[in-house]
């Protein structure tokens, strides 16, 4: 048995090793100020259906993804999910951030918060043009790295917190990491059909997902209830159900599902050049340890701007929540009738009604919550 044990040590360091040499990193957060209290990681979900080349991906994949024929979707980050993991480890708190809340991007104004990653990268990708550059690789890599300094920036201006790593996921890493867990559970609280859309078409009741069918959960908007609100939910619970399942023996103990995890990871994954792999998944341990309470931030209202809907929001309001429920202290006025109560060194009240809805807890019936 201490064979074994030590064998799959053995097998773990090297494929985290690996992952660290073959995983893409971003210097996007260099300059950047860090936290002193505690650390603060930044999720992106990328909606683009190109690679990490600007390649766009092929046909066979795009098919399982339900995601149309390469041309729809651009780089707006879908998912922005805000991690506070305490200092000394703990109860993590996230926070997700609706993608069509109207915030103030840094060089261009008021515009919708997922809107800031691709205007940057396109603006890069003409200046580096205009000065020669044809590669395609190469100009993708400028536009990329454009796009999460922009990103990044605008999330730290919105809630006043530092951010000291971020990882970014692509729609096809969705994909990938379902189907590398061999699925992963999902509850609902009614049947959907959204077949004209993301391709959603599922009971009601627990389920498990394969990547396609995962991808199509957390994409869909149309016909839910709370629209954008409850897709945030679903992110939410996607993230819940896949840490439980990373934690559960029958991954730890499997070489082959740890393998299929990596490889995914090297394929779909970018993160910051202050991480690697190893530390990355040590300061994450609270996500996969089922230990994590996920809200979603409060909007006010909606508006039109440039001449889409889009979420109105209190900044002020944002900033003291965060501060509240990660460091149990305000430092801005909250009016939010929906804010969530605090508790000086242990954040919000998981069991209160967040400020926007019921917080989905990770550690919560066998990590599968139920959602919209």
């Amino acid at each position: 048995m201490i064979v074994l044990v030590l064998a799959l040590a053995g097998y773990y360091i090297y494929l985290f090793a690996s992952m660290s040499s073959k995983m893409a990193s971003s210097g996007a957060l260099s300059g950047a100020p860090t936290s002193s209290n505690g650390t603060n990681v930044l999720l992106m979900g990328l909606d683009t259906r190109n690679d990490q080349n600007g390649q766009q991906l092929p046909a066979t994949i795009l098919s399982q993804l339900h995601a149309g024929d390469g041309d729809q979707g651009g780089y707006n980050t879908n998912t922005l999910i805000l991690i506070h993991i305490p200092s000394g480890g703990g109860k993590a708190q996230a926070f997700s951030i609706p993608r069509d809340d109207a915030v103030e991007v840094p060089g261009y104004g008021m515009m919708k918060i997922k809107e800031a990653y691709g205007n940057a990268k396109a603006d890069a990708e003409q200046a580096a043009r205009k000065q020669g550059v044809t590669d395609q690789h190469q100009l993708e890599t400028v536009g990329r790295e454009a796009g999460r300094k922009l990103e990044l920036a605008t999330v730290r201006n919105l809630t006043g917190v530092s951010i000291d790593h971020f990882a970014e996921i692509s729609l096809s890493g969705f994909y990938d990491l379902a189907n590398a867990l061999n699925g992963v559970q999902v509850c609902l609280n009614q049947a959907v059909d959204d077949s004209d859309y993301s391709g959603a078409v599922f009971p009601a009741g627990t389920q498990k997902l394969d990547g396609a069918q995962a991808l199509a959960f957390v994409r869909q908007r149309h016909g839910l209830p709370n629209g954008d609100l409850d897709r945030t939910h679903r992110q939410q619970a996607f993230l819940s159900s896949a840490s439980h399942n990373v934690r559960g023996v029958g991954t730890i103990l499997n070489p082959f599902k740890i393998a299929n995890m990596t490889d995914a990871a090297k394929r779909d994954v970018v993160i910051d050049d202050r991480w690697n792999a190893l530390s990355m998944a040590w300061e994450m341990r609270s996500l996969t340890g089922g230990n994590t309470v996920f809200q979603t931030l409060p909007i006010e209202g909606f508006f039109t701007l440039n001449g889409e809907d889009a979420n109105r929001i209190d900044p002020a309001t944002i900033r003291g929540i965060i501060q509240s429920t990660f460091y149990g202290k305000s430092s801005a006025p909250s009016t939010s009738a929906g804010a969530p109560s605090s508790d000086p060194g242990t954040g919000t009240d998981a069991s209160a009604q967040g400020p926007s809805g019921a917080p989905v807890k990770s550690d919560s019936d066998g990590g599968v919550p139920c959602v919209n």
